[in-house]
């Protein structure tokens, strides 16, 4: 058997970053956050618990790295051209790319939420997250205000509420939440 490449390597070391993060995202979304243990964790992504110290410092820098993963995706959307500057066109894409990551990774959402309301979680990211919103968050208040609403600052929050609230009820009740007619509406709202 011929040694392994750096390649090779790298691609072993993604593949079990990866079981990581997606066995903390499943059993902090089931299980909560306090409630999972690193030996939990490790367990499920069928690693040691020692070595998962080589992908994560701690359980919270995991978490970061959940969440952080989710809203870079969410982002992505956001903008593609990447010129500063939201157009009704990337908007629409943008609802449509939320929507779509919804219904793709809703143990992602579920997580999100239960997040929001376990005690002290949110002092874990919260100083990390900002930066990362505030250009979305600023993008879209420009956009309002080019489309002439009253109050764009008032519109962009609104909207941020609409799709979190699409997004929690979807996670709450999957099978009977009317999610494509919804998607329908909010684009013909913001046409």
């Amino acid at each position: 058997m011929s040694p392994r490449t750096s390649e090779q390597f790298s691609e072993m070391r993604e593949s079990a970053r990866k079981r990581i993060m997606e066995a903390a995202l499943e059993l902090f979304a089931n299980k909560g956050y306090h409630t999972t243990s690193i030996s939990q964790i490790a367990k499920e992504a069928a690693i040691s618990k020692g070595l998962m110290y080589n992908y994560f410092e701690s359980k919270e820098a995991l978490l970061k790295e959940v969440i952080f993963e989710g809203v870079d995706t969410i982002t992505e959307s956001f903008d593609p051209n990447r010129d500063g500057i939201l157009t009704k066109e990337e908007l629409i894409h943008f609802i449509r790319q939320s929507f779509k990551l919804v219904r793709e990774h809703t143990t992602y959402w579920k997580l999100y939420f239960s997040l929001l309301t376990q005690a002290g979680i949110m002092d874990i990211f919260s100083d990390d997250l900002a930066p990362r919103m505030q250009r979305l968050f600023g993008m879209l208040t420009q956009f309002f205000y080019s489309q002439n609403y009253e109050n764009p600052e008032i519109e962009m929050r609104f909207f941020g509420s609409l799709l979190d609230g699409v997004a929690m009820n979807f996670v709450m009740d999957p099978e009977n939440f009317p999610i494509n007619e919804i998607e329908r509406k909010i684009i013909e709202m913001y046409k």
